[in-house]
Parts: C-alpha cells; structure tokens; sequence
C-alpha cells in the first residue's frame, strides 16, 4: 500500500515554477529520501504534502486521505519536523511536547508513557528548562520528539540532522531506525548530506528544477552510472597484471595507465579476494589494492550537474 501519493501535483508562485507535475509514490515502511539543489522545490514539495501550501493543480493524498479536501484528517496521521521549527523559547521541553500530545486528543497517562519512549531523543537533563536555554542541536532534536508524540504513521523529516554534532547525528539515525523498524512508521526525509541518505533510505528521488529526475533504491542508482572498479598498483609489471586479471571470472575489461591498473566489474567487493590471490599465486607484489565505487554524489552530479552543496566534509 502507497501511504503517499501524489499525481500531476504542481506549484506556481507568479511566473515562477517551482513544483513541476510531479508524480510520487511512497510504500508504507519505506523510508524515502529526497535530494535536491537548493531552489529545486523540496521544501515547496513538503510543504504541499504536509497540508501546508495549496497546490496550484494536481492532486496527493496521505494514507488515503486527499490533502485539499481531507486537511485536517491528514494532520492526525503525520508528523511533521520542518527545518524552521517554531518553539516557544519560554516554555520548557517538557511542556511542548505535553502541550503538543493533548492537541492530538492524548490523555496525560499516555503523554507521559510516549514521552518515556522518546527518552533516548531527548536531553532528559535539559527537559525541564527553558527552551531559550537550548543548543541548536537540542531544538531539533526537541522538535523531532514534539512531531512523534502522538504515534503518526507517516513521518516528515526536513533536513533532521542540519547543524547537530556527528553523536546528536548518529542518535537521530537511530532513532528513525527504531521507528521504522520496530513501529514500521514510513518515513520522508529531506536531506543535504548523501551519506545519511545512502544510510537510511529505502528508495531516494533526486529533484531537479521542479520535476524528479531520478529515483531509486540507492544501490540501484549508483549501479546505473557506472561500475565498480578495483584498482591495482604495483612497481611495474603492468602487462602482467593486466593478463591475470583478464582471466579472472566476473572482470568485465581491464585498463592499463601509467602507475595503474583498473579492473572494471560489477561486483567489486565479490571481485576483491579472487584479484588479490590471483596476483600473489602470479608472484606479482602489490603496492596498494583498492576499490572505487560510484556514490549518491556521483548519481547527483550526473542527473544535476553539480555536486549537492552541504555541510559534510
């Protein structure tokens, strides 16, 4: 079953086209994950999907329920985390989320029960204290547990780990791990940094100048641009290495350089092993063994142009 899907859906702002006839479908338990440049409409996506922006034509739906004319039965079956999370700076941690689950028609046993569940996503010891007090980290993090409390089926995450620390980062992956496994909630996440992406995605849609480009099971995308290469390099003795090589089974063709080798195949790490004993059997020494393979960046730049602009190293 499709919990999101969206048809021909469009958004204009002026002479502006910033959503293009888009069509998306998101399985229940997947977790998708959305890429795009800046100003390529991510977030206007979103925004549309969450209830929060008129599609100017098109149409989508949530678990079945139609966006424009179902809103609020849609609002009862997301969660929602936007990048610019509005928290009041003098309530504490506590009284948001508190606040957040009697919205949504919890009684306080049960808010008190979720908020023992998402202990592990929140800082217990600040939970208590001003919001004003927090780090950036803390507001996200904060804001991440706000949008869980009352169980939704459908989780959006925009851009969830944007400024967070790499433990804060690997908390927040755990997390959305946990949910997805364990409660099977489908998860959208918007993201900048491809390794998260690769990590948690089931299937990613790259969008570009309003229309999807691409999508995919993230293996499945880099396997299209290309394939893996094990690389070889030695003092010398490249003849030789090209000829063992070439009759190993699984190596689609063999490239000699200057100061290297390349075997092209497409599986490289099954490839490895077999290339390592077939040259030691052969007497031939290795001065370095290597394997390169194609990356959600190297599928970015092919389908974009460029490489996505984030905050990774």
């Amino acid at each position: 079953m499709n919990l999101i899907h969206a048809e021909g859906l469009t958004r204009t702002f002026g002479d502006n086209l910033a959503v293009d006839h888009v069509d998306l479908e998101v399985a229940e338990g997947d977790i998708y994950g959305f890429l795009g440049p800046n100003g390529a409409g991510k977030s206007t996506l979103v925004r549309m999907l969450c209830t929060l922006l008129l599609p100017t034509s098109g149409r989508a739906s949530i678990a079945g329920l139609d966006v424009l004319t179902q809103p609020g039965e849609v609002r009862l079956e997301i969660g929602v985390a936007l990048q610019d999370a509005s928290l009041d700076p003098k309530m504490t941690g506590r009284e948001i989320v508190t606040t957040q689950g009697r919205l949504f028609g919890l009684r306080p046993a049960e808010i008190t029960r979720r908020i023992d569940e998402l202990a592990p996503l929140i800082d217990m010891d600040a939970f208590d204290r001003l919001v004003g007090t927090y780090s950036g980290g803390m507001r996200r993090r904060l804001d991440l547990a706000a949008s869980l409390v009352h169980n939704p089926r459908v989780l959006f995450l925009d851009e969830p780990t944007l400024g967070l620390d790499p433990p804060g980062r690997l908390r927040v992956w755990e997390e959305v791990r946990r949910l997805n496994h364990d409660l099977g909630m489908t998860v959208f996440l918007t993201t900048q940094y491809l390794e998260e992406a690769d990590t948690l995605a089931d299937r990613v849609g790259i969008i570009d100048h309003g229309r999807i480009a691409v999508e995919g099971p993230p293996a499945e995308l880099k396997r299209s641009i290309g394939d893996d290469v094990v690389v070889i390099r030695t003092d010398g003795h490249h003849h030789e290495v090209a000829q063992v090589l070439g009759e190993l089974p699984g190596i689609d063709r063999v490239e000699t350089f200057d100061n290297e080798v390349r075997a092209v195949t497409k599986h490289g790490g099954q490839a490895l092993s077999p290339v390592a004993v077939a040259l030691d059997r052969a007497g031939i020494r290795v001065d370095e063994l290597a394997l390169h393979t194609p990356t959600l960046d190297d599928v970015f730049l092919d389908v974009t142009g460029s490489h996505l602009e984030s905050g990774e190293a």
